[in-house]
């Protein structure tokens, strides 16, 4: 099929993001908060984490996008994201929601749902597990971890995107992003990635970034999830070269996130579109 993304179109939205550097508001979880805002920082955008009921709609009244991660979800939060979703999708900015764990507890379903009543986010992504069960399939979720292959999301990811009319992304070995016409497969990565807290929370926060510099959430959300793709890749090589492990890792997936140039990362994409 005609390739609907080059890389240099991809990398115009990386030099986007950092030369615009978008203000994305994230109400995120405990564990991820940290290294979430230091990636939107490395990658150029401006993070600003703001869940207090008394101004978190005026934060996304100023933000230009939203990106929400129910990972620590509580009663205080949820209604947060609520409120923050209902201000997001009255200015018409991106928004992008994390369903981390779904299909863990009847709780967690509840507020998923409650979100997704309140307003269709522009994209959400999970991993397999998350993706089926926030579409209604019966699936055994490990906490956080994913008990199903991206591969095995497809179905589910097609009828969230007929819910939503947004964009879906799948998130495992392989990423795939597709909304009504579209399919991108994206295959970089390292298996270390997945033994750093936060990893897939980050890439999240960088579809919000995107988002809000590309008009085109589907593009948006390719570019996002093939930068972090690289990053990790060049991050994990580069700590096996320096006898290092997982924590060095996460720094390295920092200075890359700053400073991955073209050439390397157009040379690394592994990037196929397959008809949808």
């Amino acid at each position: 099929m005609t390739d609907l993304l080059s890389p240099s179109d991809i990398w115009a939205d990386i030099s986007a993001v950092r030369n615009q550097s978008p203000l994305v508001h994230s109400i995120t979880n405990f564990v991820v908060m940290n290294l979430n805002a230091n990636v939107l920082l490395a990658a150029g955008a401006s993070p600003v984490m703001a869940h207090a009921h008394e101004e978190v709609q005026a934060m996304a009244g100023i933000a230009q996008s939203l990106v929400l991660n129910i990972g620590t979800l509580e009663p205080y939060w949820i209604e947060s994201m609520r409120l923050a979703l209902l201000t997001a999708s009255q200015r018409g900015i991106p928004t992008v929601l994390d369903p981390v764990g779904a299909g863990a507890t009847a709780y967690r379903n509840a507020s998923i749902e409650l979100l997704l009543n309140t307003a269709s986010p522009t994209v959400i992504r999970g991993n397999g597990s998350e993706i089926m069960s926030v579409a209604g399939a019966n699936v055994q979720t490990r906490g956080v971890d994913s008990g199903a292959a991206a591969n095995d999301a497809l179905g589910s990811a097609r009828a969230l995107v007929g819910r939503t009319s947004g964009v879906v992304c799948v998130s495992g070995a392989t990423d795939h992003i597709v909304d009504s016409q579209r399919w991108a497969l994206l295959a970089n990565g390292h298996p270390w990635m997945t033994k750093i807290t936060g990893v897939g929370c980050s890439a999240t926060a960088l579809i919000g970034a995107f988002c809000a510099v590309q008009p085109d959430a589907w593009r948006a959300t390719v570019s996002a999830m093939a930068l972090m793709g690289v990053v990790g890749e060049v991050a994990a090589e580069k700590a096996v070269v320096r006898k290092q492990g997982v924590g060095s890792m996460q720094v390295l997936m920092l200075d890359e996130l700053q400073l991955l140039d073209q050439a390397t990362f157009e040379a690394r994409l592994k990037m196929e579109f397959k008809p949808w």
